[in-house]
């Protein structure tokens, strides 16, 4: 069942703060996951979360500090010597580590692996620092269990009690050679049926998928998700083995990597989160404000070029707001279609095919929605049928062009390296709103002739 903090709760804990009950709170805190103690230290102030992470074994603290917003955590580890961190450290698998130490001002990353008390720990943590952080090899961690094709069966036993007394949790066996090669993977199953004096080499499965420590970490993350990995290795450019990742850090990717679109089509250029200040917020949504701002002046312009259709037929200007939305709606529609299809790799075919199929599909929807707007325009509102002409002719073409901008404006986007989310944003429904307004009063100056 799923713990739920209250404001009771986190009243109590703040009384045993300030009353220094330290066995008491230790004692409600025990039986507490992890995770939901660092949403408890969230609700907290700075100096409360320290009470609490000083008071926890090094074991829970450790597991704590990951589940921690990075604001707090900076705050706690500012609070910490260089010791203590590094006993923190000592408690985490590799990548872990690897992640909080990047966190800390450059002065004191050295002295905290210099007290970390397991030397092939801490060369581990060192070795994963010199890769970027959104690369397999800033993903990867050190912790596996693998086993050589010259082996047999019972030398591997042997071997993998050993390793996977440092592995949390033994996902894969992976098989390598004497130069250290991923050559493939070792089912349990097969060991546990086949004698122990028969060579690895003959039980082995030689088909394994593995990225390069160089393999962007959404790629990575695609990967996983497409053939349902729990874990995938990693290995250098010499294809030695190196690493694997495991589900949970590729979780946090695509979490990270939704997060960033989702922001982006909201129209928010920058990584920010609700409880950051009002510069940094200000920051990432104003340019997207100022383009907006900027398309509305454009259609403003649309607008007066055609003032005398206004003055000769009013009418027109309460339909108005339905082309722009609707406008902005099927080509918001149609980009989100094939954002998703570029993020998860799954588009076929051709631009063109591709094209068309958008534009029969829009056609269809449009002469649909145009019979709706025809009959209600002219029958429940009392308009003319060239006006309910107008506006039904100018829906279609409308939702057919808008249809066309969101197909190939991502593409057009993922084509020069842009994150194609953007096309999902104020950038595709203003533009959308400007030739949806510019072709509508077209229409109606062919049909109505001012």
């Amino acid at each position: 069942m799923e713990f739920k903090i209250s404001k009771d709760f986190i009243a109590r804990i703040e009384q045993y703060i300030s009353e220094n009950r330290e066995q008491e709170l230790q004692a409600l805190l025990h039986d507490i996951h992890t995770a939901d103690i660092a949403e408890i230290m969230e609700e907290l102030d700075a100096g409360e979360a320290s009470y609490i992470f000083h008071i926890l074994d090094s074991e829970k603290t450790s597991e704590i500090l990951l589940e921690l917003d990075e604001e707090i955590r900076e705050k706690i580890l500012k609070n910490l010597s260089p010791k203590e961190i590094a006993e923190e450290l000592d408690e985490m698998s590799t990548d872990d580590a690897a992640d909080i130490i990047a966190e800390l001002p450059a002065d004191m990353k050295e002295e905290v692996i210099q007290e970390l008390n397991d030397d092939e720990h801490a060369k581990d943590i060192v070795d994963l620092l010199r890769y970027d952080e959104d690369t397999a090899g800033g993903l990867m961690g050190k912790e596996l269990v693998k086993v050589n094709e010259n082996w047999n069966v019972l030398t591997c036993v042997k071997e993998m009690r050993v390793q996977a007394e440092n592995v949390q949790r033994v996902h894969s066996i992976y098989v390598v050679d004497d130069e250290g090669r991923l050559k493939g993977r070792l089912s349990l199953k097969d060991l546990l049926v086949t004698s122990t004096k028969t060579p690895i080499s003959e039980v082995y499965i030689k088909k394994v998928d593995f990225v390069k420590v160089t393999t962007p970490d959404v790629e990575v993350a695609r990967i996983m998700q497409k053939y349902d990995l729990e874990a995938i290795p990693v290995i250098d450019e010499l294809g030695r083995l190196v690493g694997r990742i495991t589900i949970d850090d590729v979780v946090d990717v695509i979490k990270e990597e939704a997060d960033k679109d989702y922001q982006l089509a909201a129209g928010i250029s920058q990584d920010v989160e609700a409880d950051d200040s009002i510069l940094d917020l200000t920051k990432a949504r104003l340019p997207w404000l100022v383009l907006a701002l900027l398309g509305g002046f454009v259609t403003v312009k649309v607008l007066g070029i055609f003032e005398p259709a206004m003055q000769n037929h009013g009418e027109l200007f309460f339909f108005t707001p339905l082309i722009a939305a609707m406008a902005g709606n099927v080509g918001v529609q149609s980009s989100a279609i094939i954002v998703q299809g570029l993020a998860n790799n799954t588009l076929s075919g051709s631009l063109w095919n591709r094209l068309i199929k958008e534009v029969l599909l829009t056609l269809l929807n449009g002469l649909m929605l145009a019979s709706i707007l025809f009959l209600g325009s002219h029958f429940l509102l009392g308009r003319g049928y060239d006006i309910a002409l107008t506006v039904s002719i100018s829906l279609i073409t409308v939702i057919v062009i808008a249809s066309l901008i969101g197909t190939f404006m991502p593409l057009l986007l993922n084509k020069f390296k842009i994150d194609p989310a953007l096309a999902t944003g104020p950038f595709i429904t203003t533009s959308n709103d400007i030739c949806g307004i510019l072709i509508y009063f077209s229409i109606a100056k062919m049909i109505l002739g001012f």
